[in-house]
Order: C-alpha cells, then sequence, then structure tokens
C-alpha cells in the first residue's frame, strides 16, 4: 500500500507515461495495469456502445462521443485533482491513500449504471425506471468488477456504492463527494470541455481548466472544495459556459423536440418492456427492441421519426419561459411525467375542436422542465492574504446573475410541438387560441 497519497502508482503514471490511451482532444489517460483491467471488463467496455449525449447528435451531427471516452476523461481529471489536493495539508491530512484509490475507482466507474437515452428516461420518474446510480450497483457488487476491486485494490465494492449514491456522512466523505459531484466536481469539467468538442461548437471550452485545477483548496470547513482567489475567473467563466451549453446545445429546441418524442414513446411502452434486459443493452440493440415492440403504433410512429431512414421530428408550435409567459411555465414546468401526456393529451382535443381538423393524441406533446433541480454553483473563494474565504456569489456579478439564482429558470423553458402533419393543420391558428386551449387542457388534466 502507498505511504502517501504521492506514491499512488496511479498518480506516479501521471508522469512515467509507460501506458497511455489517447482521448480527444490530444488529451494522454495513463492507466496502470490495474486499471487496465478494470477497462477491459464487459460491464466497461459497454460503455464504448453508448453515446454521451444521444439524441443531441440529431442536431449537432458529430456528437456521437461515448460514456466509454467521459469516464476515461474523468478518471484522468480525478488524477490532476488528487495531485493537486495532496499539496494542501488539510486534505492530506484526511485523505489517506485508501480513500484516494476509492476516489480513482468511483470517477473510473462514475457512469456504469447508464443506459442509452438515460437522462430522459430517468427524468420521467416513472414507477419500476431505476435512477442509473442503483442501476450501478448490479455491476459494482458482483461479477468481475467487484472481484477486481477486492483482489487488487483492496476495496470494498460497498465503498464504492456509497461514494457514488449515498450522501456523505462525515468530512472525509463530503470532500470526496465534492469532487465527484459538486460546483466543480471532475464530471462537469470534463463533459463541458468534451460535449463543446464534439458538438462543435466553443461555449463549453471558454474556461481554463488548467488554472481551476490549480486553484483547487479546500473550503473554509475543510470538508469541500473551493478555489484560491487566482481561480475566480476561471470559476466565473466556468459558469458561463455551463448556462450557454444548457442554452444552445442541451436543451436546444429541436434536440428538446426529439427528447420529448423519445419520452412520449417510451411512456406508451415502459410497461410492456422488460427494463432490466433493455437497460443492459447497447444502443443499436436498444433502439431496435423498442421498435420491435412498437410496431406500427403511435409509439412506433414517434421512435421512426427519431431513428428511421429520415429525420422527421416535431415542430415547435409554442414556448414559455419563467419571463415569458410565466403564468403557463408556471402550471405546467415540473410536473409529474403522466400528468404531462395527459394534459398533452387534452390539448389535441382541444386543439382538434379549436382548428376543425383530426390531431392524434400523440401528434401533441408538452416538452416541460422535469423535477428535479440542477445543482447550483456555490463554492467558495479563498483570499489568502485577507485570510477569508467569501461565497463566489459574492464577488462575482456573473455569478450572482446565473448561479445563485435558480439555473433552470433561465435554461429549461416549456414548449408545445407537433408532428409535421399537425403542426401544418395548425399553422395558421392565433397564438391566443392555443394559450386558451392550453389553458383549457391543464383544467382538464386537473392535479
Amino acid at each position: 500500500m502507498a505511504a502517501s497519497l504521492k506514491e499512488l502508482p496511479e498518480l506516479l503514471a501521471l508522469d512515467d507515461r509507460q501506458r497511455l490511451i489517447r482521448i480527444p482532444q490530444e488529451i494522454d489517460v495513463p492507466v496502470t495495469p490495474r486499471v487496465q483491467r478494470l477497462i477491459d471488463t464487459s460491464a466497461f467496455r459497454r460503455l464504448s456502445r453508448i453515446s454521451q449525449l444521444g439524441l443531441v447528435s440529431l442536431v449537432y451531427p458529430a456528437a456521437h462521443h461515448t460514456r466509454f471516452e467521459h469516464s476515461l476523461g474523468v478518471y484522468r481529471l480525478a488524477l490532476l485533482y488528487l495531485r493537486q489536493l495532496s499539496t494542501d495539508a488539510r486534505f492530506a491530512a484526511t485523505i489517506e491513500p485508501h480513500d484516494g484509490e476509492c476516489l480513482l475507482v468511483a470517477a473510473l466507474l462514475h457512469d456504469l449504471g447508464h443506459w442509452p437515452y438515460c437522462h430522459p428516461i430517468e427524468d420521467m420518474q416513472l414507477p419500476g425506471v431505476p435512477e442509473h446510480e442503483e442501476f450501478a450497483n448490479s455491476f459494482l457488487l458482483e461479477g468481475e468488477i467487484a472481484e477486481l476491486l477486492e483482489s487488487e485494490w483492496g476495496i470494498r465494492p460497498r465503498e464504492i456504492v456509497a461514494l457514488l449514491s449515498e450522501k456523505p456522512r462525515t468530512p472525509k466523505g463530503r470532500i470526496l463527494g465534492s469532487i465527484l459531484s459538486g460546483p466543480i466536481d471532475i464530471d462537469k469539467m470534463d463533459y463541458l470541455q468534451r460535449d463543446s468538442l464534439h458538438a462543435g461548437v466553443p461555449y463549453g471550452r471558454n474556461f481554463d481548466q488548467q488554472r481551476l485545477i490549480g486553484s483547487l483548496c479546500l473550503n473554509a470547513k475543510g470538508d469541500g472544495l473551493a478555489l484560491t482567489d487566482k481561480g475566480k475567473t476561471a470559476a466565473e467563466m466556468m459558469v458561463f459556459a455551463r448556462y450557454v451549453m444548457f442554452s444552445e446545445v442541451y436543451w436546444h429546441h429541436t434536440v428538446r423536440s426529439a427528447t420529448a418524442m423519445l419520452q412520449r414513446a417510451f411512456f406508451l411502452l415502459y410497461e410492456q418492456l422488460d427494463l432490466d434486459t433493455l437497460f443492459r443493452m447497447a444502443e443499436p440493440p436498444m433502439i431496435d427492441a423498442l421498435r420491435a415492440r412498437a410496431g406500427e403504433s403511435p409509439a412506433g410512429e414517434l421512435l421512426h421519426g427519431l431513428f428511421g431512414p429520415r429525420r422527421r421530428l416535431y415542430k415547435r408550435l409554442a414556448q414559455y419561459s419563467f419571463f415569458r409567459g410565466g403564468d403557463l411555465y408556471h402550471q405546467l414546468a415540473r410536473r409529474p411525467y403522466p400528468w404531462l401526456s395527459a394534459c398533452s393529451e387534452a390539448l389535441a382535443r382541444e386543439l382538434s375542436a379549436a382548428a376543425d381538423v383530426a390531431v392524434g393524441p400523440h401528434e401533441l406533446l408538452i416538452d416541460a422542465p422535469p423535477p428535479h433541480l440542477e445543482v447550483e454553483f456555490k463554492v467558495e473563494i479563498h483570499f489568502a492574504k485577507e485570510r477569508v474565504y467569501r461565497p463566489l456569489g459574492d464577488v462575482s456579478p456573473v455569478v450572482q446573475t446565473l448561479a445563485k439564482k435558480q439555473f433552470d429558470d433561465y435554461v429549461k423553458q416549456v414548449r408545445v410541438f407537433a408532428s409535421p402533419a399537425a403542426a401544418q393543420q395548425l399553422a395558421d391558428l392565433p397564438a391566443a387560441r392555443l394559450e386558451a386551449a392550453l389553458k383549457q387542457a391543464i383544467q382538464a388534466a386537473g392535479d
């Protein structure tokens, strides 16, 4: 066992460069033999057949990178975080080599429970659909990964489960948890830049990753991450990068049209599916299984528009935000998905009557922010000369606007989508009549 964090084989591998895996953009990920054996397990290799951004590629055609690539990037960042933080006396006194090993394994395996199109399906919060952290337990607690953790790392699999899916109860647990999931965590640090690179947009790369890592320290309580004042500007730019990536990529209106179509199709089918088997599939077999089950049904029409030989996405009829159409936004945002589906069907009936056309129940979709909220960007800045910590939001007008207030209200909007045929039939319907029909549909859906 390593006598100190700095002597961990994986940290030493950062400099000896004996065995490397190259990932975009020109990044070398050092791997030790025991890391390589984790990477070579069938459970981890499965991630190479699951795209990171799923339906985003229907809008940004190069966004086909995988959770395998992302996991390697997150693992490398965990190495860099550990190396930087090992120079912090409080961190080194709290985090032992075994804790460091647990962090590295958790970073590498953090997406193990993801299945294709995981986030849109999870957002629906349907009975019987597990959270991906829970689903990961079946890969972690038994089988080849569990055996490797015990035999080569001296790690009990439940230690990794606790790190990835349980609320930390100790200062040590909170420190490691903040590295894995928090305002400046290794997951966010990687996906913003990686998603931006593959989507072909600059927004997620416009912050100084090296400066942020070089500024890492512990917060005033000593139980989470903070930044020195040298990292303040880089942190502001990361907040803005996240805001723009959500606005222009993750919640782009066409991406959300495809998302709404997939969600409705899954909602129509999920009670007929063997979810455990389905969620263990790679992307193409899962699509094939869904389409086979759907057949010529309304769910089949939706899936054909997404995955058939021609892209036939639903068109945007209306859009409401926290600031524009706020009343309707508040009535529709964060509602349970079954209610939202019922409201969509009621709207189809209302619009059919209003325009004297036939709009099918599945031809009108309402897409709205899901019940859960994004993590807020709360991080302390350490001003060493003054010997004081201040919240970033108190010293930054950028963060004051984009992070202290509710992030979701700025980037996640309520949208009404219609099939291409229905959109053409409803093209001349006045906006006021559409809003009136939507209000009637909300009332019909009830509480």
